[in-house]
């Protein structure tokens, strides 16, 4: 597989099925920043971590793939000619988000309850967990945006922001892990 194939080089990329759009198009925008949370979600995964957390990232980095390439693929592109799908892949679905509110559940179990909102940070890889949140927060607004002019499945929007809530606690499990502090947000 090349590259560089020099298509892009005048600001224009294709979608899976081959329709041409600017870079800077919503549906681009998209995925890209669902490529970007993936990449994010690998610095997490690259620290030290107990196997389960690490398997499960590797699981939500593979979904993060299928979103990117249900989001690449505009919906009048989703059939081909046969009718049969362009993806011939598993897609987001209830299964999915259940996977996630399990762990949720599961990580939350073992934590004190929440009294206050929680400043960011604490150790390095808390750190990146926000980030990652982050990221995925404004996946999911682009998303959401995208989703008012275009089709798009309505699983992608309930995953990402379920996938939100997953980063956060899972910033407090490792909180916990890395026997860091929880320094609450407190007004003065």
């Amino acid at each position: 597989m090349k590259i560089y194939t020099k298509t892009g080089d005048t600001g224009e990329t294709s979608l899976f099925g081959g329709s041409r759009v600017k870079k800077y198009n919503l549906r681009i925008e998209a995925y890209g920043t669902v490529d970007e949370l993936n990449s994010h979600i690998g610095l997490i995964r690259d620290q030290k971590i107990d196997e389960e957390t690490f398997n499960n990232l590797i699981k939500i980095q593979n979904e993060l793939f299928t979103i990117g390439a249900m989001l690449a693929t505009p919906s009048d592109k989703e059939k081909l000619k046969s009718g049969a799908d362009r993806l011939k892949i598993s897609k987001i679905n209830i299964n999915k988000i259940e996977f996630l509110e399990k762990e949720i559940d599961k990580m939350n179990s073992s934590l004190k309850p929440m009294k206050n909102f929680i400043l960011p940070g604490g150790h390095t890889i808390v750190s990146f967990c926000h980030i990652a949140r982050c990221i995925c927060r404004r996946a999911e607004r682009i998303t959401v945006e995208l989703s008012d002019n275009e089709p798009v499945n309505k699983y992608i929007l309930i995953y990402l922001n379920r996938l939100s809530d997953y980063l956060f606690v899972l910033a407090r499990k490792l909180t916990h892990d890395k026997k860091a502090n929880e320094i609450p947000w407190i007004t003065k």
